[in-house]
């Protein structure tokens, strides 16, 4: 078997790439410079020579607040560039999984969002997500599509990293305590996402670690693993102004994900226990 994964030098590209290898799976990495997904006929002509039996396609625009004011950026990537790669994805006959987001919803309530919840994004980064899986599910036969949020990993920059590099020099830090969400661990997804592809059983998944939290908790939590005294002052997003408005609720239904069959993600205490111990080895 042989899979293409695109954003290959990412945060989850790069755990993707090492999990498919351990399993065996010959893995080929898509990124840049060498390839630019908004370039149609470089996609094509990748994607075609290789003949992969899957893509688990990574790369993504990601700088929520950027996407203001880069929003033709931002679509260009996370919509067109989506379907450059799918629609070469049906013309070599190749399985696709799209990594979306919770932002593709409206963040209201306080309701756990099915897979079929009504969409309604807050800002641009989620509207081009929603309209990129919206091309995937268009452009390709085979398609998975597998929302996360609060995403974390070993290489790239995340929410945990900056924590711990700003304990290093703040006794206090304040965080944002009234968005209620589920983070996932780049590693325990990664496995989930190479037993996916090696099925048939297409559709739209939520895909995040077990458990929810506030970013506060969260970042009360990564101090206490990492034996840091920086003490986390909870405030409201109202007083914690961005340029991208942010869903105070990101609850996510994982019912699809048992239907078919599929492991749950261990809860984010045990993935984030397990990083911080990672972490020390880098």
């Amino acid at each position: 078997m042989k899979i293409v994964v695109t954003g290959a030098a990412g945060q989850l590209g790069y755990d993707v790439i090492k999990r498919l290898e351990l399993c065996g799976i010959q893995a080929v990495g898509m990124d840049l410079p060498q390839v630019d997904i908004t370039d149609k006929s470089a996609v094509e002509a990748f994607i075609l020579s290789e003949n992969p039996d899957g893509v688990i396609h990574c790369a993504a625009y990601t700088a929520v607040d950027n996407a203001e004011t880069e929003k033709e950026i931002c679509s260009a990537v996370n919509e067109t560039g989506t379907r450059n790669v799918a629609e070469a994805c049906e013309k070599c006959g190749s399985k696709l999984i799209y990594i979306s987001t919770d932002y593709v919803f409206s963040g209201k309530g306080e309701e756990a969002f099915e897979t079929d919840s009504p969409k309604a994004p807050c800002n641009h980064y989620g509207a081009s997500k929603l309209a990129g899986e919206e091309a995937a599910l268009e452009s390709c036969s085979k398609c998975f599509v597998v929302r996360i949020s609060w995403v974390f990993g070993i290489n790239g920059k995340n929410f945990v990293k900056t924590m711990l590099r700003l304990a290093e020099t703040r006794d206090e830090l304040t965080v944002v305590n009234d968005q209620v969400g589920s983070p996932t661990y780049t590693y325990d997804l990664a496995i989930l996402l190479c037993e996916m592809i090696k099925t048939e059983k297409y559709g739209v998944y939520h895909a995040t670690n077990e458990g929810l939290c506030t970013w506060a908790e969260f970042a009360a939590e990564i101090m206490r693993l990492a034996d840091k005294s920086t003490k986390i002052i909870p405030v409201t997003s109202a007083e914690y102004k961005t340029a991208a408005v942010r869903p105070l609720n990101s609850r996510m239904s994982k019912k699809s994900l048992d239907e078919n069959g599929f492991c749950r993600l261990p809860t984010w205490q045990d993935a984030l226990a397990r990083y911080v111990e990672a972490l020390k080895d880098c």
